[in-house]
């Protein structure tokens, strides 16, 4: 397993570093370099806190909401959407061809002087057929899709997560005989080509603890898709489980792999999973019809694991892990975990994109502005965890 480097140590001394008006150190995977002065920041982040050194995008959905609703004289809810809007939320590389989509984003990242978080979503049988299912249409595009990404990328920093769900729906058996059976060589050369660029971290989606009970089959699965040329794992991507349960669940997985290390998605966590008998009432008001920012491309940014069994046969309004009511924003991105096999809480999934057209809800990876106010008006119940304080 690949060595990480003392990020939490290189956060510490940059802090120190700034209150002396050095500039800053940025890092990502095994790459430090300088950023810019604080006073040139674009990003929301005035201070530039080394813990939180994650590229805010400056004109997603949860932005033009913001001003929409400002606009119309809703300050109240235009604030409360701050707590999204403010944060660093992850890219996901959607389009036929990602190289320009990866070199705008990594470019706009390098200007502010922050890393950003990317989502490479493209595996054949993508979603064994659900609400995000697609992918690209063979293994020969696939390879060129991960190659253009990486292009785009170039030598420029980023933190890559690697193809969410598709281990874990591999380890279910899900995936057609076809696909499966290419899937985890698929996964393993496009570990290679993005560690092949010098500022690349790559995590592999490991789906989360409610999916696959058999640790040392996702394990092994894990290893043969290129875990240990990887930076690590990723847990909890588009679901509900509280870092408490994540990291158990990670720490053993990882003591399988040899102390691999992982981040988990901690968007929408605040108050864990969606139990059997409901959840607390949702106390935000809804969006007005046509309230929304502008249209944008269907993102696949959809549907992960359910609280008890992973991705069941069908999604359905039951599904716990769909849009669920009484969810809230969970621990804001940061390197200080307090968890030294943990290299970052990310919000992987952006806050307010659906899960699906159940609940009401709009195509998978679309913006629903209702539920973005409801998971930011809802106050969170799970412990705290050490990290930046939510504005």
């Amino acid at each position: 397993m690949r060595k990480r480097p003392g990020i939490r140590r290189t956060a510490r001394r940059a802090r120190t570093a700034l209150g002396r008006g050095a500039v800053p150190l940025v890092c990502a995977g095994v790459v430090c370099l300088p950023g810019p002065a604080a006073g040139a920041l674009t990003s929301p982040d005035d201070d530039h806190d080394a813990t939180t050194p994650f590229w805010v995008e400056p004109t997603g959905p949860a932005v033009w909401q913001e001003r929409i609703w400002q606009e119309r004289g809703r300050e109240e809810d235009a604030a409360a959407l701050q707590r999204i809007s403010d944060r660093s939320t992850a890219v996901w590389l959607t389009d036929r061809d990602p190289k320009a989509q990866a070199e705008q984003i990594t470019r706009r990242a390098e200007r502010a002087g922050r890393i950003p978080v990317l989502v490479a979503y493209n595996i054949p049988q993508r979603d064994c057929g659900q609400y995000s299912s697609g992918g690209a249409p063979d293994a020969a595009h696939y390879r060129r899709w991960i190659s253009r990404a990486a292009a785009g990328i170039g030598s420029r920093q980023a933190w890559v997560v690697l193809e969410p769900d598709a281990l874990a729906q591999w380890a279910s058996g899900c995936v057609p005989e076809a696909a499966a059976k290419q899937r985890l060589a698929l996964l393993a050369e496009a570990v290679r080509i993005f560690k092949e660029r010098p500022g690349t971290a790559v995590y592999l989606d490991a789906g989360n603890p409610g999916w696959i009970p058999d640790r040392k089959r996702l394990a092994d699965a894990l290893n043969r898709a290129g875990v240990a040329r990887a930076d690590g794992f990723a847990l909890n991507v588009s679901n509900f489980h509280t870092n408490s349960v994540t990291s158990a669940y990670g720490d053993e997985l990882s003591a399988l792999l040899g102390g691999a290390h992982y981040v988990v998605d901690t968007s929408r966590n605040g108050n864990g999973p969606l139990l059997s008998g409901g959840a607390p009432p949702d106390a935000a008001k809804p969006a007005e019809p046509g309230d929304g920012p502008p249209a944008a491309p269907a993102g696949p940014n959809g549907p992960a694991a359910g609280d008890d069994d992973g991705k069941g046969p069908g999604p359905s309004d039951g599904e716990p892990w769909c849009n669920p009511p009484g969810r809230a924003l969970g621990t804001p991105p940061t390197t200080a975990t307090g968890n030294p096999l943990i290299d970052a809480f990310l919000w992987i999934k952006r806050p307010g994109e659906s899960d699906g057209t159940c609940r009401g809800a709009p195509p998978a990876g679309r913006w629903w502005a209702d539920y973005a106010l409801r998971l930011a008006n809802t106050a969170p119940s799970a412990k705290p965890v050490p990290g930046p304080a939510a504005k």
